[in-house]
């Protein structure tokens, strides 16, 4: 089977916004979510830089039952997820009636597991940790709270693949959904904020330290960079078969023209040009386009000196000369790592839809590797009908999408 697969609900909870309509107004005006992070510098961290999330408060929504399962970042998902379902036309009897799939990007789950040992080693007791303490600080926490909370009765898997996680989510779907094993499924992407997440990446001088400038700390491509700025949220996306969602009488948003994946095969935490480029050539192959029918990129870049620069060689190397507009939204969220390839795809859309490209802020000094793409610093007003997003991970896991409009 090849069916087509299409896009029907988005939804987005993160520090440019709580919904879609927010987001895309800090996209459209270039809003910074990155803030200075008092909490972080009283505990040590090198850089107290982070993309504000507050988490949201569903004391009146779920049960208290449903709530002490959920660690923040399966919170954000849930909101997310109710946004993309009512986007989507995808009500709970439809849901219960059929075999809808979740499948949710998710590499770690650090807090609960903190607090967990934390009472160990204080109270003695392990009976004073709780039973939330487990679904709380499992990968799967995401997945599994939400496919009980919706009564989902399709395939069930949280996809650990690093920062590339979200885009894989959906690339993945999408190849279930083409073979005819599932009609609609739920993808997204969720990351925890909390300091312990992400103490080891600041131990290892991972992150900006422009703590005078925050909305100035997370510079992709730009000749200054000094490191990533952490980030997070949910992001998800509902994709399913092309006559599903006509069947259902549900928007079509657009089409998942193209999924490209691909292994680095070398470092486990310094990315190269080839593995990148491998992905970005099998994605445009799977959509079966020419170069010159996308007409935007969205990159990884995430601000590091070494991963900016080997994307910038495997894009230019793969555009051949064809001047299209590449950007990375991470300018403006930082880096919102497992959640960043379904978040990305979300800004993406948003942007296609309502005919403009966000700039890449910070981006006032290109290197030699950056010179070779068309990067915006300003809001670029342009209509669009297919973009292309990357994702990149530690371990050298690589993930692209091709989205078409429809």
């Amino acid at each position: 089977m090849n069916r087509k697969v299409v896009i029907t609900g988005l939804g987005i909870y993160s520090c440019l916004g709580k919904n879609l309509d927010e987001v895309r107004d800090s996209l459209y005006h270039a809003k910074s979510g990155i803030i200075f992070d008092p909490e972080r510098k009283a505990m040590g961290f090198r850089s107290a830089l982070t993309g504000y999330v507050e988490t949201p408060d569903l004391k009146h929504v779920l049960s208290r039952s449903q709530r002490v399962y959920m660690p923040e970042q399966a919170k954000y998902a849930y909101v997310a997820t109710c946004e993309a379902l009512a986007n989507a036309r995808l009500d709970l009897d439809y849901i219960e009636n059929h075999e809808t799939g979740i499948l949710y990007g998710n590499d770690s789950s650090a807090e609960p597991v903190v607090r967990s040992v934390d009472t160990m080693r204080e109270k003695k007791d392990t009976m004073l940790i709780g039973s939330g303490g487990i679904f709380q600080s499992m990968n799967s926490t995401v997945t599994m709270n939400l496919a009980c909370i919706f009564k989902l009765k399709g395939i069930n898997i949280t996809i650990s693949g690093a920062c590339a996680s979200g885009s894989h989510a959906i690339g993945l779907g999408a190849l279930l959904i083409r073979n005819g094993l599932q009609d609609c499924i739920i993808c997204g992407g969720a990351q925890e904020v909390n300091p312990f997440s992400i103490g080891s990446f600041d131990g290892i001088s991972a992150f900006s330290i422009r703590e005078d400038e925050p909305e100035k700390a997370s510079r992709p491509f730009d000749r200054d960079r000094d490191g990533l700025v952490p980030g997070g949220g949910a992001a998800t996306v509902i994709i399913e078969s092309y006559e599903s969602a006509v069947k259902r009488g549900a928007p079509i948003l657009a089409e998942v023209c193209g999924y490209g994946f691909s292994s680095n095969g070398d470092h486990i935490s310094v990315p190269n040009v080839d593995g990148p480029r491998r992905s970005l050539l099998m994605a445009i192959r799977e959509a079966g386009m020419q170069l010159n029918e996308i007409g935007y990129i969205n990159a990884h870049a995430t601000s590091t000196p070494l991963g900016d620069s080997n994307e910038a060689k495997a894009i230019a190397s793969v555009l051949d000369g064809y001047r299209i507009e590449v950007t990375s939204t991470k300018s403006q969220t930082g880096h919102e790592m497992w959640m960043a390839g379904a978040s990305e795809v979300v800004y993406s859309m948003l942007m296609m839809k309502h005919d403009f490209i966000a700039p890449n802020l910070n981006f006032e000094h290109p290197d030699e590797d950056s010179a070779l793409l068309n990067i915006p610093d300003k809001r670029v007003d342009k209509h669009f009908d297919t973009f292309l997003s990357n994702s990149f991970g530690f371990g050298g896991t690589n993930s692209t999408l091709v989205i078409r409009n429809m």
